[in-house]
């Protein structure tokens, strides 16, 4: 059995690693043209598989940086060690540690930590959402139009025809507004506190959604791909909203 307390204990010693970097300085990569890695993401998820190994050695672990091991059983952690590292190596200060646990396919645990407002979310399947001990609850928010929104763009925008440029147009002028902040799991977590009324992103990655999907759920949410089919917290994209706008914000996004 899987005590969620231990993986809340796991994800503030990640997110400790993250302040320490933050203040002695960050040594950044580029995977990609504008997809970076740091050296605070290495460190974070060196710690998490670490731990996860140690307590959990029958699992198998899929991390971002890592990539996946195999286990002997049925359970895959999925771990983004640093959600928001572009953020991060800009000194903006929006970023998380995500971590999930899925098995059969479907996310039962999740834990969204963000260190700097040290605020810690999680959840289990069939038991609730919770930030800092505190049951939380999605917003009532019931029109696109009355809605704040949060949404993001993929590392190859400049390139690829599934930018999310023209559904974010479409929703930004249908409702009060949309945020694009560029870490998934945390906006996803704010979906799961009413801060915000929905998200969705047409590309990503599981370790970015796994968690923060659970999350919305448990929070009374609605999850679906971008299609309007089941949430996969393997899958590559997420729209996750109050369940009140879900509806009205797929046609949105679909056109």
């Amino acid at each position: 059995m899987v005590e969620i307390d231990v993986v809340k204990e796991i994800a503030l010693g990640a997110g400790r690693i993250l302040i320490e970097k933050l203040h002695t300085g960050v040594c950044v990569q580029a995977k990609g043209t504008i997809d970076l890695v740091t050296d605070a993401d290495k460190a974070s998820e060196a710690y998490v598989v670490g731990e996860l190994r140690r307590r959990f050695p029958q699992h198998a672990i899929l991390a971002e940086e890592g990539g996946q091991t195999a286990g002997a059983d049925d359970y895959l952690w999925v771990i983004d060690p640093l959600d928001g590292t572009t953020n991060f190596a800009h000194g903006f200060r929006h970023f998380c540690v995500s971590i999930a646990l899925v098995k059969g396919g479907d996310a039962v645990l999740g834990v969204v930590y963000d260190p700097l407002h040290q605020e810690c979310y999680a959840a289990e399947k069939g038991s609730g959402a919770f930030l800092n001990g505190q049951r939380i609850q999605v917003s009532k928010t019931e029109t696109v139009l009355r809605s704040l929104l949060a949404s993001g763009f993929p590392y190859d925008v400049a390139t690829s025809e599934v930018n999310n440029l023209e559904p974010f147009c479409r929703v930004m002028k249908a409702s009060q507004a949309v945020r694009s902040l560029g870490a998934a799991a945390l906006d996803l977590c704010q979906v799961a506190a009413g801060r915000l009324d929905a998200f969705w992103e047409l590309v990503l990655e599981p370790w970015d959604l796994a968690a923060g999907g659970l999350i919305v759920q448990e929070a009374g949410g609605k999850v679906t791909d971008c299609t309007g089919g089941k949430f996969n917290p393997l899958g590559t994209n997420i729209c996750a909203s109050n369940g009140l706008i879900h509806a009205e914000l797929l046609g949105l996004i679909q056109g």
